[in-house]
């Protein structure tokens, strides 16, 4: 693949296309090379930098998935960005949001991502619960939120141009990855992707925050279950503590958790790893 095929990205013009009076986003920055955009947002948070910062990455050398487990590509190579949030704050029109609702966040970012890349790139996707998104059944990106300085940071890696030789190896029981390019999408363009990530992204967030945080109220429930391909599978969840479930995933509930139903009656999921167990049914 020759270089130009993997341009830099526009920081002039992803500023003049997201930095609008009517969206949350009010700062912008594009390092090129970092070890995680997520800590860099931590960091900035916990300074107290106001809600609204983005900070995206050419280049960045220890992203973090769920778990702690790594996420790296080649530079240029991915998309690679992180969003400061500051919910509990309210703001003009919006209330503060309960931080019992925050759960949503990762949540709303996945269901921004489906939007864009299915819309933008002509793929089909679905959301694996509760931060992958998958294509056929590859993953092709992650989201992370974390909380920081009463701030909620979501991270989310996105893969673009990656050939197979540039994909990691999947540990045991992981779903193999893959990249928008490998999918055979129409647009491999980092700068289209990320604007119209940022603007879905933005458009969600806004919806949320009006209703105070309740899924439900903005469609966001809906909205997430219609992409979802966990919900009605047959599904294996390791627990943080190392418990194993097996089951069938129902729904999510209205605080963002998997419901399974089991041998021994119905369980809702805040966190876990989850496998499916059958293969992934395309989106209708």
């Amino acid at each position: 693949m020759c270089p130009d095929s993997r341009p830099p990205l526009d920081v002039a013009a992803l500023r003049r296309a997201v930095l609008t009076p009517e969206g949350p986003w009010r700062a912008l920055e594009v390092l090129a090379d970092t070890a995680s955009t997520n800590a860099d947002v931590a960091a900035a948070a916990q300074q107290g930098a106001p809600e609204g910062l983005i900070v995206a990455a050419e280049h960045q050398r220890a992203g973090r998935g769920r778990a702690g487990r790594g996420w790296t590509a080649p530079p240029r190579a991915s998309l690679a960005v992180s969003v400061l949030l500051r919910p509990g704050v309210a703001a003009a029109g919006w209330p503060a949001v309960p931080v019992t609702r925050w759960g949503w966040l990762p949540l709303l970012a996945g269901v921004a991502l489906a939007e864009s890349v299915a819309g933008l790139v002509g793929v089909t996707a679905r959301l694996k619960w509760p931060n992958d998104l998958l294509l056929a059944d590859a993953k092709a990106a992650g989201v992370l939120s974390e909380v920081a300085g009463g701030a909620v940071v979501v991270g989310i890696g996105l893969n673009v141009h990656q050939r197979v030789d540039e994909l990691p190896t999947p540990g045991p029981g992981a779903l193999p990855a893959t990249s928008l390019a490998l999918a055979g999408a129409r647009v491999t363009d980092r700068q289209r992707l990320l604007v119209e990530l940022l603007r879905a992204t933005g458009e969600w967030y806004g919806a949320w925050r009006r209703h105070a945080g309740d899924a439900d109220a903005c469609g966001l429930r809906a909205a997430y279950q219609r992409w979802c391909a966990t919900v009605d599978q047959p599904v294996r969840a390791i627990l943080p503590g190392g418990a194993v479930l097996t089951g069938t995933a129902v729904t999510v509930d209205g605080e963002g958790r998997l419901v399974l139903r089991t041998a021994h009656g119905t369980q809702a999921l805040a966190a876990g790893d989850i496998t499916h167990l059958r293969p992934v049914a395309p989106r209708a």
